[in-house]
């Protein structure tokens, strides 16, 4: 049942985190939305393996992408607390491995992998408000 659950939850976040989640019209933000990938993969092969130093540095990759000038694609308020939410949930991590917390580890990557799909949704909504010719959903009707 655990294992189930942690390839469901890496599932989530291998869509959420994938480049072509975001619009690929920055090569930057495209490199940065890769690295995280990686690393929030990285991340869930750890707790697979119960990886504690493999937790870490993937958590703490993570964290150092968070402080990169890329990773602010958007400039409000509304985003800032999303990136830190990230990044504090990373921090959790980080405590729960030194613990040595598998389950502690578990559900606050469940709760990172939340964060994630909270501001990829906002980001496209932001994307879509300013446009809204880039809308996938839309139906014209003349």
């Amino acid at each position: 049942m655990k294992r189930i659950c942690l390839l469901l939850c890496g599932l989530v976040l291998v869509g959420v985190c994938s480049p072509t989640a975001l619009p690929a019209q920055d090569t930057k933000v495209h490199k940065i939305m890769e690295a995280k990938l990686k690393a929030s993969q990285s991340l869930l092969a750890g707790i697979a393996t119960e990886d504690f130093a493999k937790i870490t540095l993937s958590a703490e990759k993570l964290i150092q992408l968070t402080r990169s000038e890329e990773w602010a694609i958007i400039k409000t308020p509304r985003y800032t607390m999303h990136s830190d939410d990230f990044r504090r949930t990373a921090e959790v991590i980080i405590q729960k491995a030194k613990a040595k917390s598998i389950d502690g580890v578990t559900l606050t990557y469940f709760e990172m992998t939340m964060s994630c799909v909270r501001c990829h949704r906002y980001v496209r909504e932001v994307r879509d408000a300013r446009a809204p010719e880039l809308r996938t959903n839309t139906v014209v009707m003349h």
